[in-house]
């Protein structure tokens, strides 16, 4: 029998399709990559066309010292996938988002762990007040900046595939990030439903 600690966290363990299996401490998780659990990214652009990135602290269990997505957490057991999007943005960078548009689903898996992701997109300018216990600091990142540091050990492998995905489904669409947020609510390519493109990107 499994004890699990009084403060330890619980996650779902699911299939490919998201489809909850069963529920395990993380700590049971975490270092069996045949676990497959939930996670959820948020890209958080300026204005500009720039990446918010976070480094990630030196104490993690994860990529410790790397750069990483802006945004990225567990999803708890029985949490909207929505839900814990706008709940990681406010826990890890001190704001509550307008808007976020579902991107893309995929799955990541390595020695360590494997996460079935939920990606997010939205405009924010900042300013961040970032959780300095599991970041140490927050900087946009031109998209070129990224490409060129790809090769160097900046960032962990995690951002790298989510980065080369974005690129891949969304470096064709011609837009704006000058344009408003409402202004793209529109856009087919800007779905807000977890489901939208699942055969296109899997």
């Amino acid at each position: 029998m499994i004890k699990i600690g009084v403060m330890e966290e619980l996650l779902e363990i699911v299939d490919k399709d998201g489809r909850i299996i069963s529920i395990a401490p993380r700590s049971l998780i975490h270092g069996n990559p045949s676990m497959l659990h939930k996670v959820v990214h948020v890209l958080v652009f300026n204005s500009k066309g720039e990446l918010l990135l976070q480094k990630r602290a030196s104490h993690k269990d994860v990529a410790p010292g790397k750069w990483d997505t802006s945004v990225g957490g567990h999803i708890k057991p029985g949490e909207d996938i929505l839900t814990a999007a706008k709940r990681e943005m406010l826990e890890e960078l001190g704001v509550v988002p307008e808007n976020l548009r579902f991107l893309y689903t995929y799955i990541h898996s390595n020695e360590y762990e494997s996460e079935l992701v939920y990606t997010y997109w939205t405009v924010h300018e900042g300013p961040f007040d970032f959780n300095k216990n599991e970041v140490e600091e927050v900087a946009f990142w031109s998209i070129e900046n990224i490409q060129k540091s790809l090769f160097f050990d900046f960032f962990s492998d995690n951002f790298k595939q989510e980065f080369l995905r974005y690129l891949s489904i969304y470096a064709f669409i011609p837009f704006s990030f000058a344009y408003s947020l409402h202004e793209l609510n529109g856009s087919p390519y800007l779905s807000g439903d977890p489901n939208f493109l699942k055969n296109f990107y899997r």
